[in-house]
């Protein structure tokens, strides 16, 4: 699971770089949780949130059914 979660997130990287920021997957929980942290730029932006969710939230569970939602951790 956790290599898949990796690929997706490659996909995303690209947008997240073009604005000087980027996202590192943290862990895969065995409720299909997957943590990530949010680096650079995203760190601490205001739109963060709004990224998580309707960026790399929405693709992730597009992609890989399995996985219950996306969360951002320290």
């Amino acid at each position: 699971m956790r290599e898949k979660v990796e690929a997706v997130l490659d996909k995303v990287r690209p947008m997240l770089q073009s604005d000087g920021g980027d996202v590192e997957l943290v862990n895969v929980t065995d409720k299909g949780i997957v943590q990530v942290r949010l680096t650079g730029a995203c760190k601490g932006c205001p739109m963060s949130q709004m990224t998580l969710k309707n960026g790399i939230e929405r693709i992730v569970l597009k992609e890989i059914p399995a996985v219950k939602g996306v969360e951002a951790v320290d």
